[in-house]
């Protein structure tokens, strides 16, 4: 059962990742095509796939150390520390998220002036 799982966590990484290059592959090739004015919404959205992206395999290293535990005691113990290191990132993805989105409003409004 545990080599299963654990398969089955490795195969839906190894998909994840692949769909990931295809992503930042697309959009290195929409970046060389767009325009200065969309460089700062370009910014906000490689932001948000970053953070998906970490966010996502965060998830897939829990599934992993899951696949490992011993016991329940250290599958809580694993779950309780992703929730607390996920509740930092979380916090830091939106600060700087909010940075970048108010970078990207003040440019735009320079830019109209």
């Amino acid at each position: 059962m545990r080599e299963l799982a654990e398969k089955s966590v490795k195969q839906a990484r190894q998909a994840f990742e692949g769909f990931m290059g295809a992503v930042h592959q697309g959009a290195g090739k929409a970046n060389e095509t767009a325009s200065t004015a969309g460089a700062g919404l370009r910014d906000v959205s490689e932001k948000a796939v970053s953070y998906a992206e970490n966010n996502v395999k965060a998830a897939f290293d829990l599934a992993e150390k899951l696949c490992q535990a011993k016991d329940f005691q250290e599958v809580v113990a694993l779950q309780t520390e992703f929730v607390k290191a996920q509740m930092g990132a979380m916090q830091a993805q939106a600060r700087e998220f909010g940075e970048t989105v108010q970078n990207v409003a003040k440019n735009a409004a320079e830019t109209a002036k």
